[in-house]
């Protein structure tokens, strides 16, 4: 089984889980409060394998699926055998890393708590358009699609947006977080991609 579909599984058994489950729920969240005074760490990926509802699931486990199948395969050619170790740590670093801002500035905040994959799932489709930045990403009621590298320009300019005008109940800091974050991992291990990355740019291929 590829780690992506296997990812996909267990972040979807368990979210359907917590649905039913408030205390199962609460346990996993991210909850900046109860992790600084109970020493609860565990929170920073937990929060990872849960999500708000139904759609909220789906939206994060397909962008996923279609995203990582393709930079898992990247991984184990480009890394070989370290491949998919380095591609499963991406993506829980990348959902701890997204909320480390949260972390401190909510410390206090016994109300705030956050969940969802967001994070990982912006640094693995970053990844994509690092590796890939050519191919074409479909945005729903778009009919055409959109070169990556595009679409990345447009999202962060977005998520920064959205962040700064706030008000929505999304985690927009947490997106741009993940997504710059997806995109230097795989070059800190292979610097050769980013002007690989560059070339292609300037190439147009």
């Amino acid at each position: 089984m590829n780690i992506t579909v296997l990812i996909v599984a267990v972040t979807a058994i368990t979210s359907f889980l917590a649905f039913s489950n408030h205390k199962f729920f609460d346990e996993l969240i991210f909850w900046p409060y109860r992790i600084w005074r109970n020493s609860e760490w565990y929170r920073l990926v937990s929060c990872g394998f849960i999500h708000a509802d139904i759609s909220h699931l789906l939206f994060n486990m397909i962008a996923l699926y279609s995203f990582g199948m393709n930079v898992e395969a990247y991984f184990t050619q480009i890394f070989q055998g370290k491949g998919l170790t380095l591609f499963v740590v991406m993506y829980f670093v990348a959902i701890a890393g997204a909320d480390v801002y949260n972390l401190f500035t909510r410390k206090d905040d016994y109300g705030y708590r956050s969940l969802g994959a967001s994070g990982g799932v912006s640094a693995v489709v970053f990844a994509s358009i690092l590796l890939d930045p050519f191919s074409k990403i479909y945005i729903m009621f778009i009919p055409i699609g959109i070169p990556a590298f595009a679409f990345g320009g447009i999202y962060l300019l977005y998520c920064a947006y959205m962040a700064k005008r706030g008000g929505d109940n999304i985690g927009h800091m947490a997106h741009f977080t993940g997504s710059i974050f997806g995109f230097i991992f795989p070059i800190i291990f292979a610097p050769e991609l980013l002007p690989r990355f560059i070339h292609m740019l300037s190439t147009g291929r």
